[in-house]
């Protein structure tokens, strides 16, 4: 009881069949993909997971593999704030090969990608000096 009040969502107990295990653990993802789709939407720009693609209005971003998992953690959370460490255990495969700094370098290059789409537009992906990067949603402007 102490697990399901702590956070835990099922449990199952001793002695139990792997297939009532699997079971419940398809349930449970079925229970959890209706809440995190595939494909985020915003105001004229969207995230497709399943094809790796940033659209804004219909036209898509030519972006690298990390930029596109930079964007993809950064636009799935509006105003949570990720430090530079949480950003490279998303997007690098092994985040021990490279600093903290390329992490900079590449929200740089998403930063003048999302620029260029939306000219004029307020910056999307936010500096918070001393903890990390966030995505700020604009509400006031469509992609042009």
């Amino acid at each position: 009881m102490l697990g399901l009040e702590i956070g835990g969502d099922d449990y199952v107990t001793k002695p139990f069949s792997p297939r009532e295990v699997a079971a419940r653990v398809r349930a449970i993802l079925r229970r959890t993909s209706a809440h995190q789709p595939g494909l985020f939407k915003e105001n004229g720009l969207s995230l497709d997971d399943p094809t790796k693609r940033v659209v804004c209005d219909g036209k898509g971003l030519d972006l690298t593999a990390h930029e596109y998992k930079l964007a993809a953690v950064l636009l799935k959370s509006p105003g949570q704030v990720f430090s530079r460490d949480q950003l490279l255990d998303h997007a690098w495969d092994d985040p021990g090969a490279v600093t903290d700094r390329t992490v900079d370098a590449h929200v740089k290059s998403l930063r003048a990608k999302l620029r260029a789409a939306r000219p004029g537009a307020e910056e999307m992906i936010t500096t918070r000096r001393g903890l990390g990067y966030a995505y700020v949603p604009e509400t006031t402007k469509p992609c042009a």
